[in-house]
């Protein structure tokens, strides 16, 4: 398996495995589409497997009003028939070790059993506008000592 940025020519490839990983929701693939379709600025990596893409993960920028203040994880997908083989976790491992997301803070809504394996612990602040009382969110290296509303990228606002 190799992990890789995501490149032009493999942007299909992923709207497919977004299908297939979510087959009853059409969210993560609109989400995707409408970041790319808008010039916004995601960190994307995919996981190569006899030149099929497995696994895809992305981050885009999570704001403090008008401020970058970290990173959004979201989403983070893996093809139904190889899920439950450590693809995610490694992809995930993978991702946070590079250069562009080693010091920022990271937050995602998502298992909290599942990424607390990773370091990220219940988020107390900033607050989720998509998660009633921050129950599904999570971060690392989060250090936010005052009270806000994350902002996400608003196409993460359509569809919801």
């Amino acid at each position: 398996m190799k992990i890789r940025p995501l490149t032009p020519d493999n942007y299909p490839k992923v709207v497919a495995l977004l299908r297939q990983a979510f087959p009853r929701s059409r969210y993560e693939v609109q989400l995707v589409e409408k970041l790319h379709k808008n010039n916004k600025i995601v960190h994307e990596w995919v996981c190569i497997h006899c030149n099929t893409i497995v696994a895809y993960i992305a981050f885009s920028h999570a704001f403090d009003g008008k401020t970058v203040c970290g990173l959004h994880l979201a989403p983070l997908a893996v093809k139904p028939q190889m899920q439950n083989q450590g693809i995610g976790s490694e992809l995930l491992r993978f991702s946070l070790r590079q250069d562009v997301l080693k010091e920022s803070p990271i937050f995602v809504l998502g298992d909290p059993n599942f990424y607390r394996k990773f370091g990220f612990e219940r988020c107390a602040l900033p607050i989720c506008p998509f998660d009633k009382n921050n129950a599904h969110f999570l971060s690392i290296r989060n250090n936010t000592s005052h009270d806000f509303t994350v902002g996400y990228e608003p196409e993460f606002k359509t569809g919801r």
